[in-house]
């Protein structure tokens, strides 16, 4: 906090609950100490300053400090120019989940464009990747998908923390902003979370575990097909299910399917919230057994195979190309071919991303 790169600064702070120091203490209030740099604006990304709203958040303040929070997923989703205005420095401090699509990627590099745009110095305390920093999984984004849950042509699980990315965005975008990244300390890439010895701070609601984070970016490609996946249940992303599955046959199909790294075993539940809020569903719970051997992306489309191959009429299995982001992976699940030789399609765009994306690495 010494850094003269905060020296007198006034400071605008991206952050949510996640952004707190080993001891617990936030950001917010590190960088409000006498003598430090002076914060005059707080900027908080989906789910809110706390990480539990659902839907859009309006703008706020923050109870402690008296704070500005302007929301960056309400009336819009960059800082505006008169948000910035007297900002000296931007910092981004928030964990992120590894994810392609969840949104808090997208939000850094809004607030990076907005930076270059208006000339100022754009920080990244950056934190673990949670799944690890070196494997990379899932189709790359079609070039003509990019959105607010795809900013950048990458696969689903990329392998790499928030300051590479801002470094890679930077760089392939040309967004030309002047950034500079804070380095974690002794973080290795094959460290996933629960190996760092942090607390898991969930990055919103329905990440409770990290667990959850693993099996997260297979199972939520499915949602828009017509499934629940367990929101508004006690193991959000640790169920799947619909009102018209048949929970034996399905959990028996899926066992059958010898899925790397988990299992499961037929359940019945009813979401508070999600899709089909209120409503019996039937399906099958997952359990990880390997986590090392998990490949989320495989294990997403050996379920969304069985869905089709089960429930045609059901499972709406083109709507899942909106996070999937890929639509010849989703027209050979159409056809009928086969899971792992879809994920072994992947491949050579995969030897792609990982040979530019190792510019930007900054951890061993």
């Amino acid at each position: 906090m010494n850094s003269e790169a905060f020296a007198g600064k006034r400071v605008g702070l991206i952050t949510n609950q996640t952004g707190v120091d080993s001891e617990g203490r936030r950001t917010i209030d590190i960088l409000s100490h006498p003598g430090g740099p002076r914060v005059v604006a707080i900027f908080s990304p989906e789910h809110g300053i706390g990480g539990l709203a659902d839907g859009g958040v309006s703008d706020s303040r923050d109870s402690k400090t008296g704070l500005p929070i302007y929301s960056l997923y309400g009336a819009t989703r960059r800082p505006t120019d008169e948000m910035l205005q007297g900002i000296d420095v931007l910092i981004f401090d928030i964990q992120d989940t590894g994810v392609r699509f969840y949104t808090y990627v997208t939000t850094m590099a809004y607030c990076m464009e907005a930076a270059a745009r208006r000339h100022i110095p754009f920080v990244v305390f950056d934190r673990p990747n949670p799944l690890g920093g070196e494997k990379i999984e899932g189709p790359m984004l079609d070039a003509d998908r990019t959105s607010f849950t795809g900013y950048f042509p990458m696969p689903v699980r990329y392998g790499m923390t928030m300051g590479e990315l801002a470094r890679m965005f930077n760089g392939e975008n040309r967004i030309g902003a002047d950034v500079r990244v804070f380095q974690m300390a002794e973080w290795r890439r094959n460290e996933t979370y629960e190996r760092t010895g942090l607390r898991w701070i969930p990055p919103s609601p329905n990440l409770r575990t990290v667990d959850a984070a693993f099996l997260y970016p297979g199972l939520e490609v499915l949602q828009a097909g017509g499934v629940s996946v367990g929101r508004g249940t006690e193991t959000p992303f640790g169920l799947i299910g619909a009102p018209w599955i048949r929970a034996e046959d399905f959990a028996a199909e899926l066992e059958r399917r010898r899925i790397p790294g988990v299992r499961f075993a037929a359940a019945d539940f009813t979401p508070a919230d999600g899709v089909y809020k209120g409503e019996g569903c039937h399906g099958a719970r997952i359990s990880i057994v390997d986590r090392d051997a998990l490949e989320s992306m495989r294990m997403g489309l050996e379920i969304a195979d069985a869905l089709h191959r089960g429930y045609p009429e059901d499972f709406r299995i083109d709507k899942i190309v909106e996070l999937l982001g890929s639509q010849s992976t989703v027209d050979r699940l159409k056809r009928g071919e086969a899971p792992r030789d879809i994920v072994a399609g992947w491949s050579a765009d995969l030897d792609k991303f990982r040979a530019m994306r190792a510019k930007y690495l900054l951890y061993q």
